[in-house]
């Protein structure tokens, strides 16, 4: 493969899918991207803003190298479905790339005729939309090391990418795929409880947001146990820990490890 002339097809440009086309554009040239979508207009709209071509599904099925399947679990059977003679007729190698939740690599190859095409599996979140995604992938055994590369390469604007066992991805996705609408909810209680202590909407919001960055990069970057740097926080008789002690008498440890599981669960049951 040479990287100037791969093409990227994205199948679905949705808030993800148009995410990850716009991550690759940030590495490749608008005419190496292919975008397909039940709503064309959709399509239109982010190839004009990517440079990128509208085509039909079969026509990114028929072209693209890294085939981006963005349809939502219970579309994807009829949408593999229809493209399944135009990547039947293929003579050139190609690699489906899946973000379908609970669907797994087997599924994928089930649906789309038996047939063992090279398929890497991804669970993206929302933050890929910033270039600050959390991304977990894994590979059917004939994905090759150089199409994995390029793969990674040409996705890397999207975030970081974390390799993971396919059995592993469903539990993965529980944290780092649904976790920020969890996070997005404690973001918008701590703004709310900000704005009860007599702050503006804006800067309450800003105050959380700017927070939970930091602490989170903290976390990743001294790679400290977080119970050691919220002990850090809590000075004896101060008023973290009686915001700590709060917290713990409302049950929100276990509400967070419940809302985990229970994303997990639900996950499971999709397959």
């Amino acid at each position: 493969m040479e990287k100037n002339n791969l093409i990227f097809g994205f199948i679905g440009t949705g808030n993800m899918g148009g995410a990850l086309a716009r991550a690759v554009r940030r590495r490749m040239e608008g005419s190496q991207i292919l975008l397909a979508n039940r709503s064309p207009e959709k399509a239109r709209l982010l190839s004009e803003e990517l440079g990128a071509s509208v085509v039909s599904n079969c026509d990114a099925a028929g072209q693209a190298d890294y085939l981006f399947l963005g349809v939502k679990p219970q579309m994807m059977e009829g949408m593999l479905k229809e493209i399944n003679p135009a990547l039947a007729q293929r003579r050139t190698p190609f690699v489906l790339v899946t973000m379908a939740a609970g669907l797994t690599i087997d599924r994928i190859r089930e649906m789309a005729g038996g047939k063992e095409y090279p398929v890497i599996r991804i669970m993206p979140n929302t933050p890929v939309a910033v270039g600050e995604g959390m991304v977990l992938y894994t590979c059917s055994g004939n994905v090759t090391e150089e199409s994995r590369n390029f793969f990674l390469d040409a996705c890397a604007e999207a975030g970081q990418f974390s390799d993971i066992a396919e059995s592993g991805i469903d539990a993965g996705s529980a944290v780092a795929g649904c976790g920020p609408a969890f996070a997005d909810m404690f973001l918008e209680a701590m703004a709310d409880g900000g704005v009860a202590c007599g702050l503006s909407r804006a800067q309450a919001l800003k105050f959380a947001a700017q927070m939970m960055t930091g602490a989170a990069r903290l976390a990743l970057e001294t790679g400290q146990h977080p119970g050691a740097l919220k002990d850090a926080v809590c000075s004896p008789g101060g008023a973290t820990i009686q915001g700590v002690r709060k917290l713990e008498e409302a049950g929100f440890r276990g509400a967070v490890m419940n809302a985990v599981i229970a994303a997990y669960e639900k996950t499971l049951e999709l397959k």
